[in-house]
């Protein structure tokens, strides 16, 4: 798990091999992640889009934008927090995940990027 505070907000990344949903012999390796986000600061903001930077072992590098996540644009009070799974496929057994939500600020009608911090993707079998 990682967490990391940004611009008044907190994320946290939990990262799961989904074996089941894998296929080894084809290199093919699924991770879900289950982010929080939690609005630290004193105004509600809204999550207007996200930038994902995925990298695998062979360093192959893909990028992912797109509005909102999991098909919603969250708007949070202070204090609320939100939170969604998503997944990710890689062709190898390890990788890493960075990125950023550009957000706005719903008080004064400024948008602003939150980081989101590096996880590592890493089949269990890889940490022995």
């Amino acid at each position: 798990m990682v967490y990391q505070i940004s611009e008044g907000v907190g994320i946290r990344v939990e990262v799961f091999y989904r074996p089941e949903q894998s296929n080894p012999m084809y290199s093919e390796f699924l991770f879900a992640y289950r982010i929080s986000i939690e609005n630290l600061s004193n105004h509600p903001i809204q999550l207007l889009s996200r930038h994902w930077d995925i990298v695998d072992s062979n360093n192959t590098h893909r990028t992912v934008d797109g509005e909102g996540v999991v098909g919603e644009q969250p708007i949070l009070m202070p204090g609320e927090v939100y939170r969604y799974v998503s997944a990710a496929h890689l062709f190898t057994d390890m990788g890493k995940m960075s990125g950023y939500y550009t957000m706005l600020n719903r008080f004064n009608n400024k948008t602003f990027r939150i980081n989101i911090p590096e996880f590592q993707l890493i089949v269990p079998f890889r940490l022995n």
